[in-house]
């Protein structure tokens, strides 16, 4: 049985009204402009998540290609995405900011104002003193846009791919079981409890919270680990009172941000030590599903407040699509990194820029 590996923060799934309209604003504003895959389908194997019937959906993934983790932009079809019936805020449960990597906090904060962006609050500092902001995307998503020097290659956009999340969770000593010893974030970067200067431009940001930076001791190994980079996830948790799960009452899919999803190898491997932890799959797409472009085997569990996280080992990956070129990487070394021209190849397909 092959040895479980996590390879990085492949993609973090967003519910949006509508596909196309937010992948040309991520291309615009985070450089997210090579498209992996896109695909209109049923999410069958989702049924549990979806009201016990099978839901349509158009799903777009798309990348930058200096690094990091991936957009899943994910529509409904056959339904219209529902908002929660609350306003969001710091200390609700499951995913409530997307981490985006940069290579200049002040120039891209600058940048982005003069693109019109909604920028929250001003240039901040988290409890390290580490600079950076929030921008809000047109459906209310919410990004902090954090300093990286993890780079695949650097062209001409400032910002990177998905660095991780900020996870709102009721006891971060009980999702520990899960971010730590499953997932691998082994290193505690910062841990306070306090009212944050940085989160007043957020809704609830004003309440006191216990706050837990994570990051990962040892490297990511495997095929896209230089593409994908190291990444982040921080916890909080509110100090008084109860955080609200942010999809209750709605379905996987819905508006905001659904899942995290981690690129992996060994599923067996994963699927036992995760039902050994208290955390079996919930979902498991048990060989290989087909997205027309892009295949593999999917699997989730839950956190302990319910939050998705999905596992993807990928099977087959487009390269040069105009060529027909996909890779089958179940033929190759797990924990070897892809050749960087092979990657970089990736990129052939990508829209033009606008002149």
């Amino acid at each position: 049985m092959e040895k479980k590996q996590i390879s990085g923060i492949q993609q973090i799934g967003i519910g949006i009204p509508n596909v196309h309209k937010a992948w040309a604003w991520y291309r615009e504003h985070f450089g997210m402009d090579v498209k992996v895959f896109e695909e209109a389908a049923e999410a069958g194997l989702m049924i549990d998540y979806t009201g016990n019937e099978v839901q349509s959906r158009h799903a777009i993934l798309a990348l930058n290609m200096q690094g990091g983790g991936g957009m899943e932009i994910w529509q409904y079809t056959s339904r219209t995405p529902k908002l929660p019936d609350f306003e969001i805020e710091m200390g609700d449960l499951g995913i409530l900011v997307t981490k985006m990597k940069c290579k200049n906090v002040q120039s891209l904060y600058f940048e982005l104002q003069k693109k019109n962006a909604q920028v929250l609050g001003e240039l901040v500092s988290d409890p390290n003193g580490n600079q950076h902001f929030f921008v809000q995307d047109p459906w209310g998503n919410v990004f902090q846009m954090v300093s990286s020097d993890s780079w695949f290659k650097h062209e001409k956009h400032l910002s990177g791919g998905v660095y991780g999340a900020i996870v709102g969770v009721s006891d971060i000593d009980e999702s520990m079981k899960v971010y730590r010893d499953i997932l691998g974030f082994d290193q505690v970067i910062y841990d306070h409890t306090d009212d944050f200067e940085d989160f007043r431009s957020l809704a609830g940001g004003g309440k006191q919270f216990r706050r837990v930076l994570l990051g990962h001791s040892k490297p990511h190994e495997g095929g896209f680990s230089k593409l994908l980079g190291s990444n982040q996830i921080e916890l909080i948790s509110q100090v008084e009172g109860e955080g609200r799960k942010i999809f209750k009452d709605r379905y996987w899919g819905d508006r905001g941000f659904i899942h995290l999803c981690f690129d992996i190898r060994g599923m067996e491997a994963l699927k036992q030590e995760c039902k050994a932890k208290g955390f079996p799959f919930t979902v498991d797409s048990s060989n290989s599903f087909d997205m027309g472009e892009a295949a593999g085997h999917f699997s989730y569990i839950e956190d302990p407040d319910g939050t998705l996280i999905e596992f993807v080992e990928t099977h087959k990956v487009p390269i040069m699509k105009k060529l027909g070129w996909y890779l089958d990487l179940r033929k190759r070394d797990p924990r070897k990194s892809l050749p960087n021209w092979m990657i970089k190849a990736m990129g052939i397909s990508r829209p033009k820029p606008k002149v």
